[in-house]
């Protein structure tokens, strides 16, 4: 389902204006992507097209993400990259 182009998509969505957000995005692509069941795969992809704003501030705990699935997502990403960069 997850082709190589279209992995290679995502990492280039990953790439964001605001450092904060790159610097949790790829390596997550990188050391984590792979692993994860198709249904979450998909809600990543969901997840790289909201808004920079938005996902400052859920990634920063400013503001709660309202939808389940991407608040999930959210928390598995600064899960998995806290791990990463231990």
């Amino acid at each position: 389902m997850f082709t190589e182009k279209r992995v290679n998509r995502l990492k280039w969505a990953c790439r964001r204006g605001m450092l904060e957000l790159d610097v949790l995005f790829l390596p997550f692509v990188e050391a984590a992507f792979a692993e994860l069941v198709d249904a979450d795969k998909l809600t990543f992809e969901r997840l790289l097209t909201c808004d920079d704003p938005d996902l400052f501030a859920w990634f920063m705990g400013h503001q709660k993400c309202h939808d389940p699935e991407l608040a999930a997502m959210v928390n598995m990403v600064l899960k998995r990259v806290k791990v990463y960069g231990e």
